[in-house]
C-alpha cells in the first residue's frame, strides 16, 4: 500500500487546505519545526480511517474556536495495481466516499471496505479507541508511543493470526478458536478458571451438602427420640420405686435431733464465754489494785527525796544572792558612758544630715526649674494639638464621598460634551432694537443657544416657532444629567461644601494641618517620651520633694561652729556600747541564774509540802486500806471462776458441738438432695413426655426416607456433572496444548523477520515472542533481558524493529502495509541511530515509510533518494512562506 496524496482542510490548526502529494515508495521524510502541523497530518490520516464520518465525538478535529468548521480529509493511495481515493468530511455536511478505479462506495459501506482491507474495526459508539485500531494501530505510531508494543500487538492479534493463516494453511483458522471458545464456555458452566465448581455443578453440590446436613440432623433427632424413650422409662421406674417411699423424712428427723443437741452444747459454750470474760476482767482488776499499792509505796519514798532537794535548792540560792549588788553597780557606770557617746554621735550626724539635705535641696531646685519649663512647653503643644485636631475634625472630608463627587463631575462634564455635540444650535443676529422671546427669556443682539428640549420662540409681528430637537438620546441625556446633578448636590451637602473646588481646598488644608499635627507630636514626643501625664506627674513630684526638703531644713538646728569627726565619735560609741553589753550580759546572766535558783527553791518546797499533806491525809490512808481489802476479794473470785470454767469445759468437750453441727448439715443436705432428685425427676418426666409427643407428630421416619431418596438422586447427578467437568477440562487442556504447538509454528516466520532486523542492530542477538506473538526476551551475548527491563531508548528500538517484522509478515501474507512514524527514536544515541537508519532503509525496500521529525540533522544519511529530498525542500519552503501565516494555535 502506497499513499500518493494527502489533503486536509479545516482540520485542527489547518484552517485552509494543505496538500502533500508526489509521495513515493520507500522512505518519505518530512521535517519541520514544532507546531508546524506534522502531528496534525498524522492525526488526519488516523481520523480518515479510524473515525466514522457520522461520529459526533470528534469535535476536537475542528480548528480551535471555530464550531462551524467541517474537518475534511482526502487520501489517494495505491494497492494491488488499483487506485483508491478516500474523501471524508466530519461534523458538518458529513460524507464518506471511496473510489476504487471506477467503482464507487459511500457511507458505512465505504468505511467497512477500508476496515476489512487494513484490518481494524470501528467503535460502536463515540470516538475510536486503541482497542479498535488493529493492524494500523500497530504500524502507525503516534508521537512518544513507539516503545509501547504489547498492547498494540494484543489489539492486532486476531488480524495478525488471520494473515498468518494464509501462509501456513488453516492451522490457525477461526474454527479452532471457536472450538476452544466453545469448550471453554462449556467448562466455565461447570468449573471456574481455578478449577472450582460453579453453575449447576456448584448448585448440585450445595444442595447435596444441604440434604446431607438435613439427613444428619434427622438422624440425630431419631437417635434423641429413642434415647428419650429409654430415659422416660427409667425415670418412671425410679419414681415408683424411690419417690413413693419418701426417703428424705428419716433424715429430716435426725437433723432435728442433732439441732437440739447442738443448741444445748451452744448454751454451755455461751456460759463458758461469759465466765472467761469475767475471769479476764478479774485479772485486770487485780493488776490495777496491785499497781495502786505499788504507787503508795513509791509516794512515801518520793517524800524523803523531795526533802533533800529542798535543802539543796535553799543553799544554792544563798550563794547566788551574794553577787547581785556588785553586778548592778558595774552596769550603771557602763550605761552612763554609753549615753555620753550616743549624744556626741547624734550631734555629729545632725550636722552631716543638714549638709546632705542642703545639697539635695539645691539639686531639686535646678530640676524643678527644668521640669517647670518642660511642663509649660508640653501644655502649650497639647493645646495647639487640640486646636489643630478640632480644625481637622471640623473640615474633614470623606475620601469615598470626594471620589464619588469627582466621578459625578467627570460624568457631568462628559454629558456636557455630549450635549454640545447633539444639541440643536440656535444662532441669531437681530437688528438693533429688535428682540425675540425664547420660552420666557427675551433675546436681542447676536449670540447662540443650545436647545436640548422643546423650545418656543416668539417673534413679534411674525408668530411663534416650536423647535423640537430630533436626537433620540436627548431625553435620556437630560434625565441622566438631572440625576447626576441631584446626586452631586447630595454629596456636596454631606461634605458640607458648595463645590468640588471647596472640597479639594479642604483636603489640601487638612493635609497641611495633619503635617503640623505630626510636627507638634514629634516635639511633644521629644519633650514627653513617656506622655504628658508623666511630665505633669514628674513636675508635681519634684515640687513636693522640694517643699518637703525646705520644711525639713527649717526644723533642723543651726550647725555648730566647729567640725565634728564622725568616725572618732562612732569609735568611742562602739567602745562604750561593747562595755555596756558586757556589763548587761553579766547582769542578765546573774539575774537569770538568781531567778532560776529562786524558782527551784520554791518548787522544791511546794512539792515537799504537797506530798507530805497528801500522804498524811485521811483520804489517802482510806484508799490504801480499800485497795488491800479489794485485793483479797478479787483473789477469791479468781479461784471460783477458774473452777467453774474447768468443769464446764469438760461438759462441752463431751458434747462435741463441731460434730453435732456437721450432723445437722449432713442430715439436712441428704434430705434436700433426695427431695430435689424427686422434683427434678417429675419435671424431666413432663418435659420428655412433651418432647416425645412433638417428635412423634413430625413423622421423623417418613422425612428421613424422603431426604435419603433425594440425596441419592442428587448424588448421582453430581457424579455425572463431575465426570463431564473432568472430561471438558481434559479436552480443553489437549486443545490448548495443540494450539501452543500450532502457535510455535506461527512464531517461526515472525521470528525470522525479527532476527533479520535485529542482526542489523545487534549481530548474533535474538528476540523471542510469546504465544500471543508479543516480543518478550532479548538475548545478547548469552545475557537475557525482559523487554520491559531495557532502557527507554532500547525499548524504542525494539518497538520499531518489532513493527517492521510484523509489516514484513503481513506483506508476505499479501496484506497492505503502511508505516507511519511521528518523531520516533528521539532517545537514540548517535551510534544506535546510524544502525537504525540502516534498519529503516532496509524496510523501505518493501514498504512505504512516512517519517515526520523536527530534527532534520538526525536523519541525514537515511538514504531517502535525491528526488524525495528536493520535494521535501520545496515542501518546507511552502510551509515557511505560504502556510505558516495561516496557522493558528489550536
Amino acid at each position: 500500500m502506497k499513499i500518493t496524496r494527502l489533503t486536509v482542510n479545516q482540520f485542527k490548526q489547518f484552517r485552509q487546505p494543505v496538500t502533500l502529494d508526489n509521495l513515493t515508495d520507500g522512505i518519505n521524510l518530512f521535517v519541520g519545526p514544532n507546531e508546524s502541523g506534522k502531528s496534525t497530518l498524522v492525526n488526519a490520516i488516523r481520523a480518515a480511517f479510524f473515525e466514522r464520518y457520522k461520529s459526533t465525538g470528534v469535535a476536537n478535529l475542528q480548528p480551535w474556536g471555530d464550531s462551524a468548521a467541517a474537518p475534511e480529509v482526502e487520501i489517494d493511495f495505491e494497492w494491488q495495481n488499483q487506485t483508491w481515493k478516500l474523501q471524508k468530511r466530519f461534523l458538518k455536511r458529513q460524507r464518506c466516499d471511496l473510489l476504487i478505479d471506477q467503482q464507487h462506495f459511500s457511507g458505512d459501506q465505504a468505511e467497512e471496505k477500508l476496515a476489512d482491507l487494513l484490518g481494524y474495526q470501528f467503535a460502536s459508539k463515540g470516538a475510536s479507541k486503541a482497542e479498535h485500531w488493529g493492524i494500523p494501530g500497530l504500524l502507525w505510531v503516534e508521537q512518544g508511543c513507539i516503545q509501547n508494543i504489547h498492547l498494540p500487538v494484543d489489539h492486532a492479534g486476531h488480524h495478525l493470526k488471520s494473515a498468518l493463516s494464509g501462509t501456513l494453511g488453516d492451522i490457525t483458522s477461526t474454527g479452532g478458536d471457536e472450538l476452544i471458545a466453545r469448550v471453554e464456555n462449556e467448562r466455565a458452566a461447570l468449573l471456574t478458571k481455578t478449577g472450582q465448581p460453579t453453575g449447576e455443578l456448584k448448585k448440585i453440590q450445595q444442595e447435596c451438602e444441604q440434604l446431607q446436613t438435613q439427613l444428619i440432623e434427622l438422624n440425630d433427632k431419631v437417635q434423641r427420640y429413642r434415647t428419650s424413650v429409654d430415659r422416660l422409662g427409667q425415670l418412671l421406674q425410679q419414681r415408683d420405686e424411690i419417690d413413693s417411699q419418701q426417703p428424705w423424712l428419716p433424715y429430716r428427723a435426725k437433723a432435728k435431733e442433732a439441732e437440739a443437741a447442738l443448741a444445748a452444747a451452744q448454751a454451755l459454750q455461751n456460759e463458758q464465754q461469759r465466765d472467761q470474760q469475767a475471769l479476764k476482767n478479774c485479772h485486770s482488776n487485780l493488776e490495777f489494785c496491785q499497781q495502786q499499792l505499788r504507787d503508795f509505796e513509791q509516794r512515801a519514798q518520793q517524800l524523803s527525796q523531795r526533802d533533800a532537794e529542798k535543802t539543796k535548792a535553799a543553799r544554792a540560792l544563798a550563794e547566788c544572792q551574794q553577787f547581785t549588788a556588785q553586778l548592778k553597780q558595774r552596769r550603771e557606770l557602763a550605761e552612763q558612758e554609753f549615753q555620753k557617746a550616743k549624744d556626741a554621735l547624734k550631734a555629729a550626724r545632725e550636722q552631716i544630715n543638714r549638709r546632705n539635705l542642703q545639697r539635695e535641696h539645691d539639686r531639686l531646685s535646678e530640676q524643678l526649674n527644668q521640669l517647670r519649663q518642660n511642663h509649660q512647653a508640653t501644655a502649650e503643644l497639647q493645646a495647639a494639638l487640640l486646636k489643630l485636631r478640632a480644625q481637622l475634625q471640623t473640615q474633614a472630608v470623606d475620601d469615598k464621598q470626594l471620589a464619588r463627587l469627582k466621578a459625578l463631575h467627570k460624568e457631568l462634564h462628559e454629558i456636557h460634551i455630549r450635549e454640545q455635540a447633539i444639541a440643536t444650535r440656535l444662532q441669531y443676529d437681530l437688528q438693533p432694537g429688535k428682540s425675540i422671546q425664547i420660552d420666557d427669556q427675551a433675546i436681542n443682539g447676536t449670540g447662540e443657544q443650545l436647545l436640548l428640549k422643546s423650545t418656543s420662540i416668539s417673534i413679534p409681528g411674525v408668530g411663534t416657532l416650536q423647535i423640537h430637537p430630533g436626537g433620540k438620546d436627548i431625553n435620556d441625556l437630560l434625565r441622566t444629567r438631572e440625576r447626576l446633578q441631584a446626586e452631586a448636590a447630595s454629596v456636596l451637602t454631606q461634605l458640607k461644601v458648595t463645590s468640588l473646588a471647596e472640597a479639594e481646598n479642604h483636603v489640601t488644608q487638612n493635609q497641611q494641618v495633619a503635617a503640623q499635627i505630626d510636627q507638634h507630636q514629634t516635639r511633644l514626643q521629644m519633650l514627653a517620651p513617656k506622655g504628658v501625664d508623666a511630665v505633669v506627674s514628674d513636675f508635681k513630684l519634684a515640687e513636693q520633694q522640694h517643699q518637703s526638703l525646705t520644711e525639713e531644713l527649717a526644723k533642723l538646728p543651726d550647725a555648730p561652729a566647729g567640725a565634728i569627726d564622725e568616725r572618732q565619735v562612732e569609735t568611742a560609741l562602739a567602745t562604750a556600747e561593747a562595755v555596756l553589753k558586757t556589763a548587761e550580759n553579766a547582769n542578765y546572766e546573774h539575774l537569770r541564774e538568781l531567778a532560776l535558783r529562786e524558782r527551784e527553791c520554791e518548787s522544791a518546797n511546794n512539792e515537799w509540802q504537797k506530798l507530805q499533806a497528801e500522804l498524811q491525809s485521811p483520804e489517802h490512808q482510806s484508799r490504801q486500806r480499800e485497795s488491800l481489802d479489794r485485793l483479797s476479794h478479787l483473789k477469791a473470785e479468781e479461784n471460783q471462776l477458774r473452777n467453774a470454767i474447768q468443769n464446764r469445759q469438760k461438759q462441752i468437750d463431751s458434747a462435741n458441738p463441731a460434730i453435732l453441727q456437721q450432723d445437722v448439715k449432713r442430715f439436712t443436705n441428704s434430705a434436700e438432695s433426695l427431695e430435689n432428685e424427686a422434683a427434678n425427676r417429675t419435671v424431666e418426666i413432663s418435659t420428655l413426655q412433651v418432647q416425645l409427643e412433638t417428635l412423634g407428630a413430625q413423622g421423623l421416619d417418613e422425612a428421613q426416607n424422603t431426604i435419603e431418596q433425594e440425596f441419592k438422586r442428587l448424588s448421582q447427578r453430581r457424579q455425572q456433572l463431575q465426570r463431564r467437568a473432568s472430561a471438558l477440562d481434559l479436552l480443553l487442556n489437549l486443545l490448548r496444548e495443540n494450539r501452543q504447538i500450532l502457535t510455535r509454528q506461527l512464531q517461526t516466520p515472525l521470528q525470522k523477520h525479527l532476527n533479520h532486523y535485529l542482526n542489523l542492530l545487534f549481530p548474533g542477538a535474538t528476540l523471542t515472542v510469546d504465544e500471543n506473538l508479543r516480543p518478550e526476551i532479548l538475548t545478547r551475548q548469552n545475557n537475557n533481558a525482559d523487554l520491559n527491563a531495557l532502557s527507554f531508548g532500547a525499548r524504542e528500538q525494539m518497538g520499531l524493529i518489532s513493527r517492521l517484522a510484523y509489516a514484513d509478515l503481513l506483506n508476505e501474507a499479501g496484506r497492505p502495509t503502511l508505516i507511519i512514524l511521528d518523531d520516533a527514536l528521539v532517545h537514540c544515541d548517535g551510534e544506535r541511530l546510524e544502525q537504525m537508519k540502516r534498519v529503516l532503509f532496509d524496510a523501505g525496500e518493501r514498504h512505504q515509510v512516512i517519517l515526520f521529525s523536527c530534527h532534520p540533522e538526525r536523519w541525514r544519511g537515511l538514504g531517502g533518494g535525491g528526488e524525495n529530498a528536493r520535494q521535501w525542500k520545496m515542501m518546507a519552503i511552502v510551509f515557511a512562506v505560504l502556510l505558516l501565516p495561516c496557522l493558528q494555535p489550536r
